[in-house]
């Protein structure tokens, strides 16, 4: 038990230590709005990333609405004191020790945080998409972020786990958030499954198995439902090693033209008119 315990605290002091080198890298690299020269990601970086009214105001704006919604969401998990047993398909959990967890220290430490929320609520809203894949619902703090940012948008959201996906789909529908489609589902056999030919994913949310294999097979299964439109945004490009490998090659691919590293995301377009351009942006 005591070697066990050792073994822990070096691999959590091992893992703050790359998170510490890996974005003192990303702070030397990254630029703001001033450093941008394509008027595509300048516009995206000041109208959306930038966004004034990005704070709740007291003028009762529709935008700060949502985000009491959002932060109203996220207190009610925080508030929850059952636990559930987690069926974990992904990379592991750098914070749990047992797959029997605190619903409410899933939502402090393991979903989407309140900041990463509103910017991916400004991002759905800025890009309008009618149809979104989220590969990894958890607790619904990022599927609730996607669909307030366009109701009309049909959202087809994937979880392993069904006792986290039951929280997520009464979260939601308590909110009455309805445009939202429940897979509970291993995510290759779903993608692999599924005639994704026909399909039009105008944005994905890449949140699942954060391991370089999974991210790259996910990556190949969907490339054919890319357009010229579509916005792909990965989560945790930075989590360890091998999330940065697969981020590289992800940037390198031919059918890949900008990317955007904002260190927690990496947000990837194919647009054919855009030049080949990488972009480390501070958010």
């Amino acid at each position: 038990m005591f070697d066990v315990c050792i073994f822990t605290i070096l691999y959590l002091n091992l893992f703050m230590l790359f998170q510490l080198k890996s974005y003192l890298k990303f702070l030397w690299k990254s630029k703001n709005e001033h450093a941008v020269h394509s008027p595509f990601v300048f516009h995206l970086v000041t109208k959306c990333f930038y966004d004034k009214k990005s704070k709740p105001d007291p003028s009762g704006s529709e935008q700060a609405k949502q985000y009491q919604v959002l932060k109203n969401y996220r207190n009610l998990l925080l508030e929850n004191t059952n636990t559930i047993e987690v069926i974990d398909f992904g990379a592991g959990s750098k914070v749990f020790k047992s797959n029997t967890r605190p619903i409410a220290k899933i939502a402090k430490t393991a979903g989407i945080s309140r900041k990463r929320a509103e910017l991916l609520f400004r991002i759905s809203n800025y890009f309008q998409p009618n149809t979104i894949l989220e590969i990894g619902t958890s607790l619904g703090l990022a599927t609730s972020a996607l669909a307030l940012g366009n109701a009309k948008a049909k959202i087809t959201t994937l979880e392993g786990c069904p006792n986290t996906m039951a929280i997520a789909k009464n979260q939601l529908q308590l909110f009455n958030i309805n445009n939202v489609a429940f897979n509970t589902t291993e995510f290759k056999l779903y993608l692999s499954d599924f005639q994704v030919l026909p399909r039009d994913f105008r944005l994905i949310y890449f949140d699942g198995n954060h391991s370089e294999t999974a991210t790259l097979d996910y990556f190949e299964l969907l490339l054919p439902t890319i357009t010229n439109d579509s916005v792909w945004i990965f989560d945790d490009i930075h989590w360890s090693s091998g999330m940065e490998k697969s981020w590289k090659t992800i940037q390198n691919h031919p059918k890949v033209t900008v990317t955007i590293d904002t260190f927690q995301w990496g947000i990837v377009f194919f647009r054919k008119e855009q030049e080949k351009e990488h972009f480390v942006i501070r958010v």
